[in-house]
């Protein structure tokens, strides 16, 4: 570039000189003309040749220097792309020997992961066998205890049996003094008040009305008596349903009556005696009028 500079510096010295060289020759041919009349020293036409050869060598001169300008540019930018692909081979080169050297690692780090896993597995495995071991000892020791569960539960349900098999009970009119009952125009329940018996505690004497606590077969007995002209009777029932009646009248003296009913009932069955229509019922102190029942045996 330097070069390049200095030429163009002296072809526009000589441009600059060429004008004040003709205003020279041009004042120095109009004084010898007028003072000598000789013809100029120096020939115009030969310094204008050597002008211009100068300035086609310099313009030859510049235009060479100007191609090995482009072509060195030329080469520049081609070393620059050289450079920057020698760059990218060198990044793709480390990222290979990278991969090379830490895949392995890589692999190995994924492979212990999936032991630690399956070990975690396994010590919950071992904790959860553990547990069932510390729990129940062994299987023979389980399967015993099992056997023994179901012995005391046969013995809880034999003994629930035996207890529900213990049902009976017996009780008379009144509990104490004497008195009549009735006679009423419609079926009322005798309240048998005075209880001698009542294992199981199924009949209830404040209402007169036996419940059945398990399915099975009962046997009632009911005995009545009454004095005078007037009838005596009363009725066995089952959930509101007539089952049998002792009845008997007489025109004078005492009478007495008597039933009884063997009855399938199921769990809460109700059974009851209620006094017959029109009939009357003489107790006292000696309990002439009874109502007794038991468990024969559960279904």
């Amino acid at each position: 570039m330097t070069v390049i500079q200095q030429l163009c510096g002296d072809r526009m010295k000589i441009i600059m000189f060429f004008p004040l060289l003709l205003l020279v020759c041009s004042v120095s041919a109009t004084e010898t003309e007028t003072a000598v009349q000789q013809p100029c020293p120096q020939d115009i036409h030969a310094v204008l040749r050597e002008l211009t050869a100068s300035l086609a060598v310099q313009n030859e001169r510049i235009t060479v220097l100007q191609k090995e300008n482009q072509g060195t540019k030329s080469e520049t930018d081609q070393l620059k792309l050289q450079s920057k692909e020698i760059a990218m081979n060198i990044s793709w080169c480390w990222k290979y020997i990278i991969l090379m050297i830490f895949s392995p690692f890589c692999i190995f780090s994924e492979q212990a992961a999936k032991l630690e896993s399956q070990k975690i597995e396994t010590d919950k495995l071992m904790q959860q066998l553990q547990g069932v071991w510390d729990s129940s000892g062994s299987v023979a020791a389980a399967r015993e205890r099992e056997s023994e569960r179901r012995r005391e539960s046969t013995k809880t349900q034999t003994y629930c049996l035996i207890e529900v098999k213990q049902v009976a009970f017996s009780a008379s009119l009144l509990d104490q003094g004497s008195r009549e009952t009735g006679p009423f125009n419609t079926e009322i329940t005798l309240v048998f008040k005075r209880v001698v018996t009542n294992i199981g505690n199924a009949y209830n004497p404040y209402t007169g009305i036996f419940t059945a606590p398990v399915r099975g077969v009962y046997h009632f007995v009911w005995s009545l008596y009454g004095d005078g002209n007037i009838a005596a009777g009363g009725v066995l029932f089952r959930n509101g349903e007539h089952i049998f009646i002792a009845y008997e009248h007489q025109t004078s003296g005492g009478v007495s009556t008597s039933n009884g009913a063997s009855l399938l009932l199921e769990v809460g069955d109700q059974v009851s005696v209620r006094l017959f229509v029109g009939a009357r019922l003489n107790d006292s102190q000696n309990h002439h009028n009874t109502f007794s029942g038991h468990l024969i045996f559960p279904m």
